[in-house]
Order: structure tokens, then C-alpha cells, then sequence
């Protein structure tokens, strides 16, 4: 399995290297968050630059925060267009700065970072069978007062047999600055092929911090006592509740790119977060 998955990953790379290279004067789409700024900036943008219909663009630029580029990524895939943010929202790690002018040139010279999402598929208490991409985080959390118990299983073997927590998650490099981050756990570079586990508000094992896992490993959670504890399952936007088991695997089947300016590419901004205090 793990030969399959870099196999995969080699031919997706080769691929990359393959594709074509911007137009000197890329076609471009705005799309823009609900906000009144995200959306003022893009009346705005199109007035200087025009707007191309989706079908017919090079480049999508997104206006907003990160929960919108999560937005973006989600609407367009299949369809293989790279997708330059500019940060119309808060925090904005995902996104560049707002900048109008020359605003093709910028994107010409970017920097893609390649993004494969997590594939969630969860079983609920009734047997229904729910599935979601996450390129963020898969998270699991507890629905009441009462704390969770998780079972957790890597590639088929039983790893932690009874986690008490408030909830678990397991992110990609992308999102390992995100939900992952705040739950104390790791940031992890993109390069390093590695998802981080997580635990949210361990009670027992107290001291168990969490796990890095190769990018191939499948992951399988199952609940403990789901009618006296139940659980919820989120995928980015999707949540499943009542979940009795949840599995999540890297699809490297899908491959997203986000552009970057030169000097500030995502690969040096997630090393960057590492030293910030």
C-alpha cells in the first residue's frame, strides 16, 4: 500500500512538473467572500482587470479570509485551476496580501504549494454512511457533557485502546497551523509527509500528547459507548453526528494548487509559525 501511495505521489510530481506555465497576462476569475470589503475589492479588481467566466479562466483569485479559500478549494475540485488568495479577512495564512496593482504579474511569478485533502468516511449510530474531504482537518468532538471515548486504530492495528477527551483530530501540513495548532499540536512543513494526530483535552491518557503518521496510514476511530457519549465527526464544513466510526486517509487522488508570492511561499510560512511567540 505504501509503494501504491508513493508511486501516486511520484507521478502527481511528475505531472506537476509538466504543466504548462502561466500566460504572461493569465486570464483570471474573482471570486470574493460575502463580506463587504471581500466584496467591494472584488468590484473594484474586475473593473480594472475584468472577469472571465470560470470555464474559461487560468487563475481563480480569492477574496477573503482562510475560511473562504477552504470554500474555494471545496467548489473547484476537478476542474485543475490554481487559485491565488489575497486576504480580505483576518487572520489570512492561507491568503497573500491585498495588493491591485499588477496584480497578473504577481500572479504569473507566484509560487504553487500542492494540497491533497484528507477523506473522511463515517458510520452513525442509525448505520448511515456519510463521506467528506477535509483540507483543514478531520476532527472528532464530544456532543454533550459527557467526555468521549475513543478507540483509535493506524492501518489496522489497535494503537490507543481507550482515549477519554473532549475530542481527537488528525490534520494535513496545510491545516497542522490551524485547529491542530491551537490543540497543541505539531506544525508540520509540507514536505515532511507526515499527518499529525491530535488529542483535544486528553483526561486519559493524560499525558498523551498525540502522534505523527506517515501520509499513507489510514486512521480509524471508533466510539466507545456512543448512547451515553456520543460523538461528532467534522470534515472542514461537513459535520456528521452520532458517528460510531470514522476513518480518514489522504487522497492524493485530488491535488489542489495554491499560488504564493515569491517571498512568502506556504513552505516558509509554516516554518515561520514554528518560531513565532
Amino acid at each position: 500500500m505504501e509503494s501504491g501511495a508513493h508511486a501516486v505521489a511520484a507521478a502527481e510530481t511528475a505531472k506537476e512538473a509538466e504543466r504548462p506555465a502561466l500566460p504572461e497576462n493569465p486570464r483570471l476569475i474573482f471570486l470574493a467572500a460575502p463580506t463587504r470589503l471581500a466584496q467591494e475589492s472584488r468590484a473594484r479588481l474586475i473593473a480594472r482587470y475584468g472577469d472571465t467566466p470560470l470555464d474559461e479562466a487560468d487563475v481563480v483569485v480569492a477574496l477573503g479570509g482562510d475560511g473562504f479559500m477552504l470554500e474555494t478549494l471545496h467548489r473547484l475540485i476537478g476542474r485543475n485551476l490554481p487559485v491565488y488568495g489575497m486576504n480580505c479577512g483576518s487572520v489570512g495564512f492561507l491568503m497573500n496580501a491585498y495588493e491591485e496593482d499588477n496584480l497578473p504579474e504577481r500572479v504569473r511569478r507566484a509560487q504553487a504549494a500542492t494540497l491533497h485533502p484528507l477523506r473522511m468516511h463515517a458510520e452513525t449510530m442509525t448505520g448511515a454512511r456519510e463521506e467528506a474531504l477535509a483540507f483543514n482537518e478531520v476532527s472528532l468532538l464530544r456532543q454533550q457533557r459527557q467526555a468521549a471515548k475513543i478507540r483509535i486504530y493506524v492501518d489496522g492495528r489497535e494503537r490507543l485502546s481507550e482515549l477519554i477527551c473532549d475530542g481527537v483530530l488528525i490534520s494535513t501540513p496545510a491545516g497542522s497551523t490551524a485547529y491542530n495548532l491551537s490543540a497543541h499540536g505539531p506544525i508540520v512543513p509540507l514536505s515532511a509527509n507526515l499527518l499529525p494526530l491530535t488529542p483535544i483535552s486528553a483526561f486519559r491518557p493524560r499525558r498523551w500528547r498525540g502522534a505523527l503518521l506517515p501520509s499513507t496510514a489510514e486512521v480509524v476511530f471508533e466510539v466507545l459507548e456512543p448512547e451515553k457519549r456520543p460523538v461528532a465527526a467534522v470534515a472542514d464544513f461537513t459535520e456528521v453526528r452520532n458517528v460510531v466510526m470514522v476513518a480518514v486517509a489522504e487522497d492524493r487522488r485530488i491535488a489542489m494548487r495554491l499560488l504564493f508570492d515569491p517571498d512568502q511561499p506556504l513552505s516558509e510560512r509554516i516554518i515561520a509559525e514554528q518560531f513565532t511567540v
